[in-house]
């Protein structure tokens, strides 16, 4: 335990930020690290539960009491290695993922958990800052040849714990660049791209191969990477997103949030290409239809480029600001939360649905809403209702409208269709979480490829898993971590 009277002499402490009105100005990370002594102060308040419901959360089970009493006794090389027995990219995690490790904290009950996604990020970046990221090099090799489809989370994870056990791995990443959506979904003020690029100078010294333009099922046939490798791990995401086909949806101006952000990400990352009008949000009224991470990431963005307004639609109820502690924790709960791009500024506007979108027969210009409730039937199942009367019909403006509604299922390229994959029942690749193998012979599959949208942790997580299974796929037995 770090300290037994931590948690009764430190409150807990949120990290500083830089003010919305300067850190729109660029799209840089604006979060101010702790302090040395702060960082103590927070470790100490873990109180090593008999029971870590942190732990139990965390779909990578991060051994998270352990960490902290080592920041707290200041063993730093020490606690990454902890760190990184679970998770390969702590640095992604410890920037995006939600932290449903301190909604189950035991101190969360009087609603001031540990702080263990800062303290997670410090490990990692003073991990950086000292030079203590260098490769884990296996020289025996094992003459096993694996190609992985897609450079996300999971197959990151995968091909880096694959590549450790000394097997030769290719990486075939259908963009320009490595990341998936870790470079291309995520804007930069919530996680600069050159932690991807130091991961992929690691991996490319531990041995992997990356190869970009790689589209397997077009310009790469799925039959030669079986005839190739011995074999194939598929984490290509779950990409499709969910449409609105309402009136209107045609206009120019309403676009798919993935759109949008991917052409802001790769001028952040240099390209010389022009942000189109029609995808700038510069002087315009901006609406989000969704209320999730990915409508939050269009807010910021948003307002980076200068947009007159934003507004973000949900057409579920708002929340309440504070949950039922004796009826939720350790689980997740449901409650109002505010992110980072919503300080700088965004208008949110609950139970409406979208009626359609309204223009001048070419551009969008406003949007129809509907305000609804929603109810009970007789066989308990809460259904949505609209609101009669004219007084329940809104009418907003838009110059540009971003549809972040989630995503439904992996894309049904060639891919999945030229080699017969089977899917679930909600689109997705059909694999267990046991040995993730899909119904072809030597083909796995991991990621929201397989369960479906969800979080980098998820990801992270089906791509040791896979590695272990298909490490003992090819070997016989595994040595690696599930």
């Amino acid at each position: 335990m770090a300290k037994v009277t931590g948690f009764l002499e430190h409150e807990r402490a949120s990290n500083k930020s830089i003010a919305p009105k300067s850190r729109v100005r660029n799209f840089d990370e604006f979060v101010l690290p702790f302090s040395d002594k702060i960082l103590n102060q927070q470790a100490s308040r873990c109180m090593d539960c008999g029971i870590p419901y942190c732990h139990n959360s965390c779909p990578i089970n991060n051994i998270i009491p352990e960490w902290n009493n080592l920041v707290y006794e200041r063993d730093w090389k020490i606690a990454l290695n902890v760190l990184h027995s679970t998770n390969n990219f702590p640095e992604f995690t410890s920037r995006i993922c939600p932290a449903p490790c301190e909604a189950a904290c035991t101190l969360n009950i009087d609603d001031s958990p540990v702080t263990i996604k800062s303290i997670e990020r410090s490990i990692i970046d003073k991990a950086y800052e000292n030079g203590w990221i260098v490769p884990e090099i296996n020289n025996n090799k094992t003459n096993k040849k694996i190609a992985v489809v897609g450079s996300g989370p999971a197959g990151l994870a995968a091909s880096q714990q694959l590549a450790r056990a000394g097997h030769y791995v290719k990486i075939f990443e259908k963009n320009d660049r490595i990341g998936g959506l870790l470079r291309y979904g995520i804007p930069n003020f919530k996680m600069e791209k050159h932690l991807i690029d130091k991961r992929i100078e690691q991996m490319r010294e531990e041995g992997v191969i990356f190869e970009c333009n790689a589209r397997v099922g077009e310009n790469i046939p799925v039959k030669d990477l079986l005839k190739e490798f011995d074999a194939i791990i598929l984490a290509c995401g779950s990409e499709h997103p969910r449409d609105l086909s309402i009136p209107g949806r045609d206009l120019q101006g309403v676009h798919f949030a993935m759109d949008f952000l991917t052409r802001q990400n790769k001028i952040c990352e240099g390209d010389n290409i022009r942000l189109e009008s029609e995808f700038s949000a510069k002087d315009k009224d901006v609406v989000v239809i969704g209320g999730g991470d990915t409508g939050s990431d269009c807010i910021g963005t948003s307002n980076r480029q200068g947009a007159k307004s934003v507004t973000q639609l949900e057409i579920l109820d708002k929340p309440p600001v504070k949950e039922n502690k004796m009826l939720t924790w350790p689980d997740w709960p449901l409650k109002l939360r505010t992110s980072s791009s919503h300080e700088e500024g965004a208008n949110r506007n609950w139970s409406v649905s979208t009626k359609s979108f309204d223009g001048d027969g070419q551009k969008v210009k406003s949007l129809t809403l509907k305000k609804i409730e929603w109810k009970k039937d007789k066989s308990g199942s809460v259904k949505m209702e609209e609101k009669k009367g004219k007084q329940n019909e809104l009418k907003i403006k838009a110059d540009l409208v971003l549809l972040a509604m989630g995503f439904v299922h992996p894309i049904r390229d060639k891919l999945i269709s030229d080699i017969g994959l089977e899917l679930d029942q909600r689109g997705n690749v059909k694999a267990n979480d046991n040995d993730y193998k899909t119904n072809i012979a030597k083909i796995f599959v991991s990621g929201d490829m397989r369960r479906g949208q969800s979080l980098v942790v998820w990801a992270i997580r089906e791509g040791r898993q896979v590695a272990h299974n298909v490490d003992k796929f090819l070997m016989g037995n595994s040595s690696l971590p599930l």
